[in-house]
């Protein structure tokens, strides 16, 4: 009898997904070049999958899937916004703001106009002196709404791989120690002494630094930005992960 090693048959299509979706963190990230080897493959296959996942979490798998599925044809395109003309993770806001630019944005990786868009949303939430002067105050920041705030951080993990977010920032701010110069460096927003110029100097990629995105004003200091990452309802998602 002959011997030697096993030999694995390639997954199926239907099958890599379940493997992917069932994966750990890192197995999936793992896994990530197959799927964009075999994503003409997996494109038919997204729409039906992703109906059958948690819309009201931020399993950015999801994300992942439905940014490969709108880069294929026109057609797989106008497939998923004409199913999902908002968006397919379900947010709410206790202002009625509506998410559905924000979540086209970053479903298309148009990371800069979602950038602006959440600076925008942002300045709702403080208020309208904050929407007539243009930027937030940091004491305005305990007043957002929970839920506002859980819906921007959410849409930004699940289209950014598990990468963007103010919970990303929090968690390196965390690494370092709650140095706030160490921070700055690792976002990709300051180089030596020099801030990152905006908007050119900025990475509005997928492979941009891990918390790059969505950027917070530091021009007035760290008040704002540590106001919106102690935030309840950013910090009760840090616990929750």
């Amino acid at each position: 009898m002959l011997s030697g090693p096993q030999v694995t048959a390639p997954a199926t299509p239907s099958g890599l997904l379940e493997r992917f979706q069932s994966a750990s963190e890192r197995q999936r990230r793992s896994l990530l070049p197959q799927l964009e080897r075999q994503a003409p493959a997996l494109r038919p296959l997204v729409l039906d999958h992703i109906a059958g996942l948690d819309a009201t979490g931020d399993d950015w798998a999801a994300g992942f899937l439905i940014q490969m599925l709108v880069q294929g044809e026109p057609q797989q395109r106008e497939a998923f916004f004409s199913r999902y003309p908002s968006g397919w993770l379900a947010t709410t806001s206790a202002q009625g703001i509506d998410y559905a630019p924000l979540q086209r944005a970053l479903t298309l990786q148009e990371f800069e106009q979602a950038d602006r868009i959440t600076s925008s949303v942002l300045r709702q939430l403080a208020g309208p002196a904050a929407v007539a002067r243009g930027y937030v105050y940091y004491s305005e920041v305990p007043a957002m709404a929970s839920v506002d705030l859980d819906a921007l951080d959410r849409l930004w993990i699940c289209y950014s791989r598990g990468r963007f977010g103010f919970t990303v920032q929090a968690r390196l701010l965390a690494a370092a120690g709650g140095r706030w110069e160490r921070l700055w460096p690792r976002l990709g927003w300051k180089d030596g002494l020099q801030w990152t110029r905006y908007p050119g100097g900025f990475q509005w990629t997928i492979d941009a630094p891990d918390g790059h995105m969505p950027l917070v004003n530091q021009l007035r200091g760290v008040r704002l930005m540590d106001a919106l990452l102690q935030h309840p309802a950013l910090v009760q998602r840090r616990q929750r992960t």
